[in-house]
């Protein structure tokens, strides 16, 4: 009997922020006592599990299939293993860690490892996959993956495979059998659903997902959960972007999961601060926090970048509402877009102050190729990193401009940015919301605490870059 073919799923870890809170530059250039101040405290943050697994290749490593044996890696917690046998490796490639993915790609198959790509860099920029790979996966991968095994075992793998969007009503039941659950802040991740119905111009779920909201079996999900928590007995992540996005759907679901008594958090829009029985109906199921997708206060920021959800002047009192149902808010801004000006930090500072938000995210402009924003400057010669290239763009932490503001100077954006952050996180500060918490509070006063370093990191980064000659390109190395 021949010996069972092995796969490696592979998640590659950010260079900065949750997954990787370091500098981006060498930290020898900043002393040895920052170096090991900052590697002491990368272990701490590991420790205190802010990381969750990979959903997506939770849901690949489920798919069964006789002869073949599938396995994940965290690269956040383990390096790759080498040394042993791999019969294909799969790497989801998110466009910022494309180069990394690259050059692991690379060095298997010179070391006789079939590789295969998916993910969304796959399914946007196909023909920069094609060189590193011996098959790529476009799209959604529910419905082909087993095929792919299948052809994997009968030794004829295609080139390519080609996805539409899966039918999300056919049961497909997660396992956990892959995960080392110790090593996660909670294994308890549950999808609802797939797509999103508006059109912000800085995000890509639209394009990847389709504007249509699918949704899988209410009675499944139900019995995910109570699967789940035989396994985990944490709190559970549901991690659509918008969980209140229809919210007929979401009533009857959290209806039904608030007998199971379990604790839970996801991602929502503000509106749900006017969704009135839905709010209830989220408390009363065990919704502790939420992160909310505020991105700007500025009116004229929110119609320029498609963010039409609800009203600027509504967006404090749905938070109020929010927080007065018992459940703690991170709030998600981005500074930067088209509307802003040197006036918004102010006006930020003063929302955080009256909203009082548990987490508040101050974010820079992420360009990412392959939506409109990063189209649009393109257009308008904004880009600091070479759009021909689109391995040049990563995600950072805030630690890199990569594009110029409409209405402010580099350099002036550079120093507000920092001065804003420096307001916002301190101990102090971090202490107080965490006291001040509707739930959760040790876990806000964590997550305040962590942003506290982060941004220090930021702030030392977004200097270095703007000391570089005019002559280099402002894209890091």
């Amino acid at each position: 009997m021949s010996s069972p073919k092995r796969v490696l799923l592979v998640f590659l870890p950010s260079e900065s922020g949750v997954d990787n809170a370091r500098s981006l530059y060498s930290e020898t250039k900043s002393g040895v006592i920052s170096a090991v101040f900052n590697r002491r405290l990368r272990t701490l943050i590991k420790k205190s599990q802010f990381a969750i697994p990979p959903l997506s290749l939770m849901i690949l490593a489920s798919i069964e299939v006789e002869g073949v044996e599938q396995s994940i890696c965290d690269m956040r917690f383990e390096e790759f293993p080498f040394s042993e046998h791999w019969d294909l490796v799969g790497i989801s490639v998110q466009t910022g860690m494309a180069r990394k993915a690259f050059a692991l790609a690379d060095r298997l198959r010179q070391g006789g490892s079939r590789v295969v790509l998916g993910g969304a860099h796959v399914t946007l920029f196909a023909d920069s996959c094609r060189p590193h790979a011996d098959a790529l996966v476009h799209g959604e991968a529910d419905d082909l993956w087993r095929e792919l095994l299948l052809d994997l075992k009968a030794d004829t793998l295609k080139a390519s495979y080609q996805a539409g969007f899966p039918d999300l009503t056919r049961h497909r039941p997660v396992s956990k059998h892959t995960l080392d659950i110790s090593r996660y802040f909670t294994t308890n991740l549950i999808q609802t659903g797939r797509g999103c119905p508006h059109s912000c111009d800085f995000c890509n779920v639209h394009v990847l997902n389709g504007h249509a909201l699918r949704r899988r079996r209410i009675d499944d999900i139900v019995d995910e959960v109570e699967r789940f928590r035989h396994d985990d007995r944490r709190i559970f992540f549901f991690v659509d972007d918008s969980i209140n996005a229809d919210p007929a759907y979401a009533l009857e679901l959290f209806r039904k999961i608030a007998p199971l008594q379990i604790s839970w958090f996801g991602q929502a829009t503000t509106t749900l601060g006017q969704q009135h029985e839905l709010l209830e109906t989220f408390a009363q199921s065990g919704c502790k926090a939420l992160l909310v997708g505020i991105e700007s206060i500025e009116a004229e920021s929110r119609s320029l970048h498609k963010k039409n959800q609800n009203r600027s002047n509504e967006l404090a009192g749905a938070i109020k509402s929010i927080r007065n149902a018992g459940i703690s808010l991170y709030g998600s801004f981005i500074y930067g877009l088209d509307g802003d000006t040197l006036e918004t930090p102010r006006a930020i500072l003063d929302f955080i102050s009256e909203t009082k938000l548990d987490v508040p995210g101050i974010n820079i402009l992420r360009p990412i190729p392959g939506t409109r924003v990063f189209e649009r400057l393109r257009e308008e010669g904004r880009l600091l990193f070479d759009p021909a290239d689109i391995t040049a763009f990563r995600y950072t932490f805030g630690q890199e401009m990569l594009y110029r503001p409409k209405n402010i100077a580099l350099d002036a954006f550079v120093e507000s940015y920092s001065e804003l952050t420096r307001k916002v996180f301190t101990v102090r500060n971090s202490i107080a919301r965490g006291l001040g918490a509707p739930s959760l509070k040790a876990a806000v006063m964590l997550f305040n605490a962590f942003y506290t370093h982060l941004y220090t990191l930021s702030r030392s980064d977004l200097k270095r870059q703007m000391e570089k000659a005019p002559a280099e390109n402002t894209i890091l190395p």
